[in-house]
């Protein structure tokens, strides 16, 4: 950079499509409850599937503003980030028609892409399985844009007038948060002023629950949807699958502060890592999380002791959540027992990539209102997970410094750090 001083990249807007209530207050005030989202899966019949339980947003796109065009043209899950993406956006404060848009970039993080359209599409074309040639005739005219995640960066660009840097981060389950990692990067080396970043999934549909059932990841406990995810807990028997979005408007500090932003957090370090190990099996002792764990506070100039908050990726798997302990026992050290950790997913379920971009969505609002969410449905403790994982009920707790980590099929590990900035 020639010398240049790396400009410090803070989020100063943020939007949010959830389980259990769409926008940001709603997300907070059902995570500062304790409530969950999880329940019967009604997109579909689920009755042939192993696991028939899921963390449904109730999400009408014509309430949420889109036009019949863009009903059409999206796929749900496009959707989602464009409605996330406008809340952001008008949340920051900043006027968009006033930015260079060649300095105005978007980066979408995304898991499995249009799976809800390009599944309900195929049905369309096989005539529901039945044509071994499909038909090409009645597939949908934008089928193209659900074949292609890019289509979602597209749409976010659209919505919001970006003409700089535009791209897809599909890692994953770490998607979420490698998007916004990459996202700061961008403002911090000066490529763009501003970028709208974050992540989207909507998984809910046969192809993901067959997928997901055959290897047993996801939780049977049909006959009790609301407390069927439970991370960190002996009786836990699989993850809940859920969907949403979270954006952020992201630019730097010295920006926000001339213009009287209000500033969430700053994203002051990240780092990924893989395992090279297996497709879905994690190593135990945690050692790749834990790299990107204490890398990614290098780069935040932080040292372990001053996290106050662990926002856990929590799948609610046994591997994952020992796995997990392991990771922040190795990178905290003695730190990790007197830290505040805790799962969101155990209240909106596993929304594969975006559930990376919820979780920093509740990692900041933890910074702005000091307040830890819980792990709701933790009523008995792994002893193999042993640290303070927040049970049941929201904690008043001083937070200023935020971990946040990720897990994904492929090995995928990442960490990234938010911290506020004053």
């Amino acid at each position: 950079m020639g010398g240049q001083v790396s400009r410090r990249v803070v989020i100063t807007g943020v939007g949010v499509i959830a389980p259990g209530g769409n926008g940001t207050k709603a997300f907070w005030d059902l995570l500062t409850a304790g409530r969950t989202a999880t329940r019967g899966i009604s997109f579909f019949d689920p009755a042939p599937f192993r696991s028939r339980v899921a963390a449904e947003a109730d999400f009408d796109p014509e309430l949420a503003g889109l036009t019949p065009q863009e009903i059409r043209r999206m796929d749900r899950a496009a959707q989602f980030a464009v409605v996330a993406a406008r809340e952001a956006v008008a949340d920051s404060g900043l006027a968009f028609d006033d930015l260079d848009p060649g300095r105005l970039g978007v980066t979408i993080g995304t898991a499995v892409g249009a799976t809800t359209g390009l599944e309900q599409e195929y049905r369309v074309v096989s005539d529901d399985g039945r044509l071994h040639e499909v038909d090409h005739r009645y597939g949908a005219p934008h089928l193209y844009n659900f074949l292609v995640p890019s289509s979602f960066a597209t749409e976010v660009a659209w919505a919001v007038g970006a003409e700089g840097p535009a791209s897809v981060v599909s890692a994953g389950c770490t998607s979420g948060l490698d998007s916004l990692g990459y996202a700061a990067e961008l403002v911090r080396e000066g490529a763009v002023d501003v970028v709208v970043a974050g992540a989207t999934d909507a998984p809910i549909s046969p192809i993901t629950l067959a997928c997901f059932d055959a290897i047993k990841a996801t939780t049977p406990r049909n006959d009790d949807p609301e407390h069927a995810s439970r991370p960190f807990d002996a009786t836990r028997n699989g993850f809940v699958l859920g969907e949403g979005a979270a954006v952020f408007v992201l630019e730097d500090l010295e920006r926000a502060r001339a213009r009287g932003a209000r500033v969430y957090a700053e994203v002051a370090g990240f780092a990924s890592r893989c395992n090279a190990y297996h497709m879905t099996g994690l190593r135990p002792d945690g050692a790749e999380m834990a790299e990107a764990i204490t890398r990614a506070l290098d780069e935040a100039r932080l040292d372990p002791t001053e996290v106050d908050y662990v926002n856990a990726h929590g799948s609610g798997t046994k591997q994952n959540d020992r796995h997990e302990t392991a990771a922040f026992k190795l990178s905290l050290g003695h730190h990790a027992h007197d830290v505040p950790v805790s799962s969101i997913k155990s209240m909106i379920g596993h929304s594969l990539g975006a559930i990376g971009s919820l979780e920093v969505a509740a990692s900041v609002l933890a910074i702005q209102h000091d307040v830890v969410p819980p792990t709701a449905n933790l009523h008995t403790p792994d002893p193999e997970c042993d640290l303070d994982y927040v049970p049941l009920t929201a904690r008043e707790w001083p937070v200023r410094t935020v971990l946040s980590v990720g897990s994904g099929f492929g090995g995928f590990q990442s960490a990234i750090v938010l911290r506020d900035p004053s």
